[in-house]
């Protein structure tokens, strides 16, 4: 039942070692918002935990990975008439404290995609050096691609107003979807923004981007903007 114009969209794949604090973290520093968790077939005990507790959450049929989750969280709050959408992730790295921060200039109409950044104050846990690195890297392609300047282009703490919530809902990046989705956004013509949060590190569990798969990462990431970019540019030039 709906209680808020705000919807917390949570993805969890095998967060059986975060996902209950994760949540009651939540429902402590904000009860007064609304949060759906979606179940990507989870292998560990995550249903489980979900069921037992009770939290609001739906299970996939299949494994669609944090795209098509997202996605999925994006598709409810857009039927459901909420006014901000927050990707918030699952394995305890996001305070839910810096809601407001996020989702302030959305409200206010100045954003229609606000990111919550680590990297605006350097406050907190800043990820490794070899992902920083990585992280600047799609920050000056993106720049190259559309002319937007965002420091932390991965980050999966986001607020979308309704414009951006209905956009989402029906493109969405299946893989690793954050860069695509801010120069999906810039390019299409709407305003994007940064927050300035505080990040942690992850409370256990094993994140999806791996050492060893950085650079198979980097490359595909990179050639997904290129190729959005030519994509977006000839639609424009049909008109679509």
């Amino acid at each position: 039942m709906k209680h808020s114009n705000i919807l917390v969209i949570i993805p969890c794949y095998n967060e059986e070692a975060n996902i209950e604090r994760v949540l009651e973290r939540l429902l402590r520093t904000r009860p007064d918002v609304d949060y759906l968790v979606i179940n990507d077939c989870s292998t560990d005990q995550s249903e489980a935990i979900l069921q037992r507790r009770g939290y609001t959450h739906v299970c996939l049929p299949v494994n669609l990975g944090i795209g098509g989750g997202v996605q999925t969280g994006y598709r409810y709050a857009r039927d459901n008439g909420y006014e901000v959408a927050v990707q918030m992730d699952g394995d305890g790295q996001h305070d839910p404290a810096f809601l407001e921060a996020v989702t302030a200039p959305v409200l206010a109409g100045k954003l229609d995609l606000c990111i919550g950044s680590r990297f605006v104050t350097k406050e907190g846990f800043q990820s490794s050096a070899l992902r920083r690195f990585g992280i600047n890297f799609l920050s000056g392609l993106i720049f190259l691609l559309s002319g937007k300047h965002v420091r932390d282009v991965t980050s999966g703490f986001r607020a979308t107003g309704r414009r951006m919530t209905a956009f989402f809902a029906e493109h969405y990046a299946a893989d690793y979807p954050e860069p695509e989705a801010i120069l999906a956004a810039t390019l299409r013509g709407f305003s994007v923004g940064e927050a300035p949060v505080i990040m942690e590190e992850r409370m256990g569990g094993v994140s999806s981007i791996r050492s060893f798969k950085s650079a198979y990462y980097m490359i595909k990431v990179s050639l997904s903007l290129l190729v959005d970019r030519i994509s977006i540019k000839r639609r424009k030039e049909d008109g679509q």
